[in-house]
């Protein structure tokens, strides 16, 4: 029986642990992985403290913090696949392993995942041109025309990604403006390899083995246009991974889970929520942190008390 369990390995869920651990909560961690989504960004340069730090150095230093914890047990690689509320008002989580763990108390820190297209030819060339990492694939366009679909930071961030490997670049955006930060966006639309086209739907992704197009209705009025490209990079959001915690907290119609921005706190007493799974406003790395350790200390105070 446990106090806590944390469910997540990114920034927030670390945080929670370290601070879960320091207060002597007997406390579980369970997680696929550290890092969270940062892990496939080459530099994170807004990460406090740090002027620039890769996602891979990121995870290793939360992973390296929340081992040097005593009093936390750290389940991984594994996967909570479900939480089932028991009478006694405790809980009982299941992993993807088949570990079933018992707990007053829940944090839930599972993040989110990357949103695709729903296009024909997305899943056919998964792996063969379709790419959701720029970071991880990026070096094997050297010299190719690829496309990159997404007006937001992880969009841009990928065409900065790109540009020192691809021959030419095209932005396709399904708005008229970029949504992304005002530094990053000055940094795409100035460079010569980066061709951006607005009011850009994608339709389809042809090729044969491999992708050798993608074809995109003109919202302006120019019907249904193909671009020739060997690669098209994913980029347009992400989906909360609230599906096996539905039943028993609030959600907004996305998906994410409802919370109280004072104490984290979901709809279902004994369980907080922090991070990109949440309805917070802002999703960023020094976010979650704040929001975990606020988490764990208002959780703190419910063990004080019982």
């Amino acid at each position: 029986m446990y106090d806590l369990v944390i469910v997540g390995g990114g920034p927030g869920g670390i945080a929670a642990g370290i601070y879960a651990a320091r207060k002597k909560m007997k406390t579980a961690l369970i997680t696929d992985s550290f890092g969270g989504q940062s892990t496939v960004s080459a530099g994170i340069e807004n990460w406090i403290g740090t002027k620039v730090i890769s996602g891979f150095d990121l995870a290793k230093s939360l992973e390296e913090h929340v081992r040097a914890q005593t009093g936390i047990d750290i389940i991984e690689p594994d996967l909570v696949t479900s939480i089932a509320k028991k009478d006694e008002g405790m809980f009982a989580l299941t992993t993807k392993e088949g570990k079933t763990l018992e707990t007053k108390y829940v944090i839930l820190a599972s993040g989110s995942r990357r949103k695709r297209l729903g296009i024909p030819g997305e899943d056919a060339f998964d792996g063969k041109g379709v790419v959701f990492c720029t970071t991880c694939d990026a070096p094997l366009f050297s010299g190719q025309t690829v496309a990159v679909v997404g007006g937001g930071n992880s969009a841009l961030e990928s065409v900065l990604d790109l540009i020192p490997y691809a021959a030419k670049i095209y932005l396709l955006v399904r708005g008229d403006a970029l949504k992304g930060d005002p530094v990053t966006q000055d940094k795409v639309k100035t460079h010569p390899q980066v061709e951006i086209v607005y009011g850009a739907v994608p339709q389809e992704i042809t090729g044969s083995a491999f992708v050798d197009g993608l074809r995109y209705e003109d919202k302006n009025g120019g019907g249904v246009k193909t671009l020739p490209v060997t690669g098209v990079f994913v980029e347009i959001g992400l989906v909360p991974n609230s599906d096996f915690v539905k039943d028993l907290v609030k959600t907004e119609p996305y998906g994410h889970i409802v919370v109280d921005p004072a104490t984290q706190a979901t709809s279902c007493p004994g369980i907080w929520a922090i991070g990109d799974v949440t309805d917070s406003l802002y999703k960023q790395n020094n976010i979650s942190v704040g929001e975990g350790v606020t988490a764990a200390l208002n959780v703190y105070d419910k063990v004080k008390l019982a």
